[in-house]
């Protein structure tokens, strides 16, 4: 028999104002459960959270916790304010039976001390001490509302690994879709106050969405209620377009092989291509670009030329640099040393993520318009704002409401429809996903992989980089970036591992959990206790020399069939089997590596 729920909301009613949020909502979580909440920016997620916590008491349902059952919760926007240091904060959220060591301990995976003021905390920071609050106690429910907010692509990964061995149950928001994909078993829709549930995990969601909602369309029409399904689609329209994705990702691995080939080709003939920036094919041409702060370098000696028509994803840890690689290369900031050329007639938009260039009094429709009638020039050709609206999922009720009163996700829905407007042949996206839901998200996809001209962008979504771009520039360390074919995934197949952290930050984990585990030195003569080495060991020390070498004469067959210009272009699927393979090589040839040297080690004592 299953065990009773530790958590139960029933018909919980809740609004503000005249907005009503919650109608009949309903949560269980069991022990042990990963459940992923799920919905459209403003539709009362983070209410019902803050309901299941006990920190909102809902105007209407009941909610039970189970007697003696501990819960801890992750809030969107903590306040440290009053606390001397971050180790302060954490430590006012453990229980009396928490020990203090395990906060010490996340503190540090996380590269924080507990020293750092308040005060001093960038966001990243401020979510990094969040996390330790409410990961250092062990309780039975854990709620975690956008965990991965401000949080670059080595702490996603190692939050991702220390929440999936955690024994306790779980419910996140989060609008990342690889994160929900690897931590979520169920999921909780919340739609229109009501919510439904999916015994499955996010992999399974969209398309159960998807069929939901068709089946209210089909609905609506056997009853000729023509207003409602005309609502659905303005709601959830960005959901009919889905239907195209295989073309989509078929012109995104055509993209992608033309991107390969074209690179070997460049690196052979240079001045061809440069030569080439008159008729409109080079769109930013970097030779040998180098940029320091003080003695810190951010970037150093980097080459790259970026066509029309490619996609680039610039990826790293949060103060690699990427923001002043990519102001480098759009020609925003001047490098100290080297020299970039921007392509002629190059028409650039920028989206700004910031929104400072909001008004909030004036209206939706003002600002699409720029206050001049009811025409929007998408393009050079004119269209009504309403027919504008609907395509970026507003409803012509919204023409008149001030920008005030929208929602962050409706606010980024707008700096999108404002950026499309503007005629344009080069799109610069710095952070483009930050705070836009899953909807939205979709819209942003679908936009960057229609979208004609060359696209350069900044992003720690791993999912929305693997979906839009051809290419990735990633931090290698010491100011050094090196450019990879294909998506997220495919650099990662490539180079082995994905975005390396700075110095002290996460990607450090498994080295320090190593230093952690291994048994501190207290005199010389238990050093040498052990003496002797077994047959096993020995065998292993005799045969690994061979197994290294064959997995590195395995490495460089296997690297120099990538580096063939042409093997993408004649067999995408062979080359990422052959990526992959490579990544496995690499990780046995380490792992082989090490062992020897621990075994030679071991002899060394022995003799």
């Amino acid at each position: 028999m299953a065990p009773p729920p530790l958590l139960i909301l029933q018909d919980i009613r809740h609004g503000f104002g005249s907005t009503r949020l919650l109608e009949g909502a309903g949560l269980s979580v069991s022990p042990g459960e990963r459940l992923a909440l799920v919905g459209r920016n403003g539709s009362g997620k983070s209410t019902l959270l803050k309901v299941a916590a006990g920190l909102i008491q809902a105007e209407g349902g009941t909610r039970f916790l189970q007697p003696g059952a501990t819960m801890r919760y992750l809030e969107q926007e903590p306040n440290l304010a009053t606390f001397p240091d971050v180790m302060a904060y954490v430590q006012a959220g453990l229980g009396a039976n928490d020990e203090p060591y395990r906060a010490r301990y996340l503190l540090e995976q996380l590269g924080m001390t507990g020293e750092e003021k308040p005060a001093a905390l960038s966001g990243g920071e401020t979510r990094r001490a969040a996390l330790v609050r409410a990961l250092a106690s062990s309780p039975d429910i854990l709620l975690l509302d956008e965990p991965t907010n401000h949080l670059d692509l080595p702490a996603i990964e190692w939050l991702e690994s220390e929440l999936a061995s955690l024994n306790c149950a779980l419910v996140l928001i989060s609008h990342d879709r690889r994160f929900l994909e690897r931590l979520s078993k169920a999921m909780v829709w919340l739609d229109r106050g009501t919510t439904r549930r999916l015994e499955q995990g996010f992999e399974h969601f969209e398309t159960w969405r998807d069929q939901v909602l068709e089946e209210e369309e089909r609905d609506a029409h056997k009853l000729a209620r023509k207003i409602v399904r005309e609502e659905h689609w303005l709601r959830y329209g960005v959901t009919a377009r889905r239907k195209r994705n295989v073309r989509r990702l078929e012109n995104l691995h055509t993209l992608r092989a033309k991107h390969r080939e074209r690179v070997g080709a460049q690196g052979r003939v240079t001045m061809a291509a440069s030569e080439a920036a008159g008729s409109g094919n080079l769109v930013v041409a970097a030779d040998a670009i180098s940029k320091s702060y003080g003695e810190r370098t951010i970037v150093r000696e980097v080459t790259t030329r970026i066509m029309r028509g490619d996609r680039v994803g610039i990826v790293g840890p949060n103060g690699a640099g990427k923001t002043t690689l990519l102001n480098m290369l759009i020609g925003v900031l001047a490098p100290d040393s080297g020299e970039v050329k921007l392509g002629t007639a190059i028409e650039m938009v920028g989206l700004d993520q910031k929104r400072a260039s909001l008004d909030p009094s004036i209206t939706l429709s003002a600002a699409l318009t720029e206050g001049r009638g009811d025409q929007v020039h998408v393009n050079g050709q004119p269209r009504h704002v309403i027919g504008y609206m609907k395509d970026f999922l507003f409803t012509p009720e919204q023409a008149r409401t001030p920008l005030s009163a929208l929602s962050g996700g409706e606010r980024g829905r707008l700096m999108l429809a404002r950026a499309f407007a503007k005629p344009s042949n080069l799109l610069v996206l710095d952070e483009p996903t930050n705070d836009l839901d899953l909807e939205t998200l979709d819209l942003l996809q679908e936009l960057v992989a229609e979208y004609a001209g060359t696209v350069i962008l900044v992003s720690h979504d791993r999912d929305f980089l693997d979906r839009t771009v051809t290419s990735v520039i990633a931090w290698e360390g010491d100011g050094r970036w090196q450019e990879y074919a294909g998506g997220y995934s495919d650099m990662v197949a490539q180079r082995g591992h994905g975005v390396r952290a700075r110095s002290g930050e996460p990607a450090r984990a498994e080295a320090k959990a190593a230093a952690r585990a291994a048994p501190a030195p207290r005199d010389a003569a238990p050093a040498r206790s052990r003496v002797r080495m077994n047959a096993k060991e020995q065998h292993e020390l005799k045969t690994l020399p061979r197994e290294m070498e064959k997995l590195s004469a395995e490495m460089a067959k296997l690297s120099a069939l990538v580096a063939d210009t042409g093997f993408y272009t004649r067999d995408p699927v062979g080359f990422r089997k052959a990526t992959e393979a490579l990544g496995k090589a690499q990780a046995a040839l380490a792992a082989a590596e090490e062992r020897w040297l621990e075994l030679e080690m071991l002899r060394e004592e022995a003799g």
